[in-house]
């Protein structure tokens, strides 16, 4: 979600020539850095995001409402990878963009959605979270396969159309000054936020999900935290309090998993919102190597995650191995045993 200086007073095309782009201020070497790093990047992302896709889709035992969303988070970050990552590298790298402005709208509304996307997904693990720990007598048939249907729907549906909308309709860069003459004279793709939509995005988009997902992770861990505390004060359990608290201790670290990648996306993602929403008020002065290196940052996000799960998750180490070994192309292994609590 990049956003140029627009500050400078442009009265005519002078500066930028018909429909050209500002010369490159780095060099050959510099750019084919940029290039190798930002081509590895999003190559781990796509990889890293599609070896969890076909694992929850591959493998019966994963099939649960939780790993349903982490599917469909996932597919947000491969797509993020796949078709976002590289158009914006060479926007980055060439400092131009050569695919036009209804192509740079569409580009910046599929980026727009998935990052909203992101963050919906994350609500709604944490939710999913929340009544597994919170309301565990409730969960199976609160949290059913067709609710979580219906959760992954809004989570596409309703950032597609605020972003198609948003974006398309030039809402967000009305009263911008100049802008109107920026985009005859580059190729810049120079979308931007006014002060209005700035706002709306950092707190529709950012800010009011965080508090939501941050207070509901406090009151799970608070949970948690009394439930270890009233088990431990058991001496002699049954098998069924065994299993019942193997399940407790399986679901707290779920969610302290799922925070992490709450957190992750936060660290990533924030910088870049905080920017979009102070930088109508300081007249867009901003300098465009640092909004770049914060969209950036936000994009590395959909690398971090599949590095998150392979990292605290043992299914998914697991299965990865599968993967690599080509086992996945045997049918009997749909039903595999992953886990020693399966």
């Amino acid at each position: 979600m990049l956003s140029p200086n627009i500050s400078r007073d442009l009265t005519d095309c002078s500066e930028f020539g018909n429909r050209s782009c500002p010369e490159s201020f780095r060099s050959a070497a510099v750019q084919g850095i940029m290039y190798l790093f930002i081509t590895a990047a999003f190559t781990l992302t796509i990889l890293g995001n599609l070896a969890i896709i076909v694992s929850i889709s591959y493998f019966k035992r994963l099939h649960s409402p939780t790993n349903f969303l982490i599917l469909s988070m996932a597919v947000t970050d491969f797509l993020m990878g796949f078709a976002i990552m590289p158009y914006s590298m060479m926007r980055s790298v060439e400092n131009c963009w050569y695919f036009g402005m209804t192509f740079c709208k569409v580009h910046y509304s599929f980026d727009l959605m998935l990052c909203l996307a992101s963050i919906f997904h994350l609500c709604s693990i944490a939710v999913d979270r929340f009544y597994a720990i919170c309301h565990p007598l409730h969960y199976a048939t609160t949290m059913t396969v067709t609710v979580i249907k219906q959760i992954i729907a809004v989570c596409w549906s309703v950032p597609t159309a605020f972003a198609f909308a948003v974006v398309f309709s030039e809402a967000y860069a009305s009263g911008i000054e100049d802008y109107e003459m920026l985009v005859k004279c580059s190729n810049l793709c120079p979308i931007v936020f006014n002060k209005l939509w700035g706002a709306v995005l950092f707190i529709v988009g950012l800010f009011a999900p965080a508090c939501v997902m941050i207070g509901i992770y406090v009151k799970i861990f608070t949970v948690s935290q009394r439930h270890t505390c009233e088990l431990s004060q058991v001496h002699r359990h049954s098998k069924s309090d065994k299993k019942d608290e193997l399940s407790k201790n399986k679901d707290r670290k779920a969610a302290k998993t799922l925070s992490i990648v709450m957190l992750g996306f936060l660290i990533c993602w924030f910088p870049c919102f905080f920017t979009i929403l102070i930088d109508p008020f300081l007249n867009f002065s901003t300098p465009l190597p640092l909004f770049d290196a914060l969209n950036w940052l936000g994009y590395l996000n959909s690398l971090c995650n599949p590095l998150i799960y392979g990292f605290f998750y043992p299914w998914f180490r697991k299965t990865f191995k599968y993967i690599l070994k080509g086992k996945i192309f045997s049918p009997y292994f749909r039903m595999i045993k992953l886990l020693s609590e399966d």
